[in-house]
């Protein structure tokens, strides 16, 4: 059986679908919880608490599911910019299809919460390191920071490393696809598939122009 906290957390998430923040109430958690009030406070403190810990849960798994599309997109020779953009297209599909059935994820990524959503939906999540990352603060709040570690982790996917050594047009391809991927997330596309086609054919041309470059640069 899941923890209090779990059943606290899915019973917080399950009452924004039919209510607004403002009017979800403790009590009502606790009871669909199966809870007392009390244990409630006790997990979370405050009704702030327990938004920021549904919001950093929300979070998490959908940068852990980032990782598994990356993870699981069909494997290329990256020098040829098919892995990159086979990588890229994925992760596109699962940020697209997991923005539009979970409220909490898309007002992280675009910043917009909406009067149904809490304050705790701009979540602060680490920033990355490496060439690309902003020199301070060391994190970024909502947004950018989410922004920021789905980059990080498309980066370390289509690479094999953390960034220090990759190459700048493949960083900023990577930079792209998620700015694009956003962008479908703001203003949908015909559809995802086509969204994400649209990713790998961005990533392909820019990885691809990197490589030709380079083969001149050799000759």
């Amino acid at each position: 059986m899941p923890a209090a906290r779990e059943l606290l957390l899915d019973a917080a998430f399950a009452a924004l679908r039919s209510r607004p923040w403002n009017g979800v109430r403790m009590v009502d958690v606790a009871a669909a919880a199966g809870v007392s009030r009390q244990t409630l406070y006790n997990e979370f403190g405050s009704k702030d608490g327990l938004a920021r810990a549904l919001v950093r849960r929300e979070a998490e798994a959908f940068l852990a599911g980032v990782e598994r599309a990356l993870a699981a997109a069909p494997a290329a020779p990256a020098a040829a910019g098919a892995d990159a953009g086979a990588r890229c297209a994925a992760a596109a599909c699962w940020i697209l299809r997991t923005a539009r059935a979970n409220p909490l994820v898309r007002a992280a990524l675009t910043g917009c919460r909406g009067d149904r959503l809490p304050v705790a939906a701009a979540p602060v999540l680490p920033a990355p390191r490496g060439p690309f990352a902003p020199a301070a603060p060391r994190s970024a709040p909502g947004a950018a920071a989410l922004t920021d570690a789905v980059r990080e982790r498309t980066v370390r996917a289509v690479s094999g490393t953390a960034g220090e050594r990759v190459p700048e047009a493949v960083q900023w391809a990577c930079e792209a696809a998620v700015r694009l991927t956003l962008s479908f997330v703001v203003a949908p596309g015909a559809s995802d598939e086509e969204a994400a086609a649209q990713v790998a054919r961005l990533v392909r041309t820019l990885v691809g122009e990197h490589d030709a470059a380079g083969s001149r640069t050799d000759q």
